[in-house]
């Protein structure tokens, strides 16, 4: 079985292009807007002199709508004004009215100015008299949380003491132990505690270390899978091509 031609002939744009000829172009051309018809030097300055004239008919209607203008305003500023005098005048007669009203009830109020006089005197003196009660009492609450505060803070105070001093104690006691076991073993090995600390330290420095090891075998062993798994696909792309072939011949 031979390979079938699927080869295509080459052909060149350029070469089709001229083979096909000129293309008919929908709209104008350049030539057509170049050969435009275009008006002359006299016909411009024409159109330019009746531009500044302007049109009468606009001026007319601007004149028209100035006059309405002018009696629309005149006639707002006339009720403006009525409307400010008419206010004016309306202020006049209340106060005039207030007047009236203030001098028929100061005659009236002098007669009950002495009998509210003594009523007011008495309410006075029954507010001062309370007032005075809720002073003393505001007073002899504040003196008892001030003194219940002090005791709070002196039995704290007490406290804080006593743990300050079983601490120095416990210091002392600890300083003294160990000054009488470096005279009684002076030769000897440094404290259970220090050489316990040491021993702490290697043992973590050898856990990770046996941490680090095992994670470097483990990612050798998944790169070792991974490679396997590479070459099986390779190795069977191998094996279907050479089949094909065998069967193409």
């Amino acid at each position: 079985m031979g390979k079938r031609d699927n080869r295509v002939a080459y052909m060149n744009p350029i070469a089709m292009a001229r083979w096909r000829g000129p293309t008919q172009s929908a709209g104008p051309t350049i030539q057509d807007y170049l050969n435009r018809p275009r008006p002359t030097w006299e016909e411009v300055k024409k159109q330019l002199e009746n531009k500044k004239k302007g049109s009468k008919a606009l001026a007319e209607f601007e004149e028209k709508m100035n006059e309405n203008w002018k009696k629309e305003l005149e006639e707002s500023r006339e009720k403006l004004l009525s409307g400010n005098e008419s206010s004016s005048k309306k202020r006049e007669r209340k106060k005039k009215k207030k007047k009236k009203s203030s001098r028929s009830s100061s005659s009236s109020s002098s007669s009950s100015d002495s009998s509210s006089s003594s009523s007011d005197s008495e309410d006075e003196e029954k507010k001062q008299g309370k007032k005075r009660k809720k002073k003393k009492n505001r007073s002899h609450k504040s003196s008892q949380s001030s003194t219940y505060e002090s005791e709070s803070e002196s039995k704290e105070y007490v406290k804080k003491k006593k743990k300050s001093q079983d601490e120095t104690e416990k210091e002392k006691d600890v300083r003294s132990l160990s000054k009488k076991r470096k005279k009684t073993y002076p030769e000897d090995k440094p404290l259970s505690s220090e050489s316990s600390s040491e021993s702490d330290y290697k043992e973590e420095v050898q856990a990770k270390k046996k941490r680090r090891c095992e994670e470097q075998e483990k990612a050798m062993e998944k790169a070792k899978k991974k490679k396997k798994k590479q070459h099986k696909k390779h190795s069977k792309k191998k094996k279907k091509k050479s089949g094909s072939s065998h069967k193409s011949e």
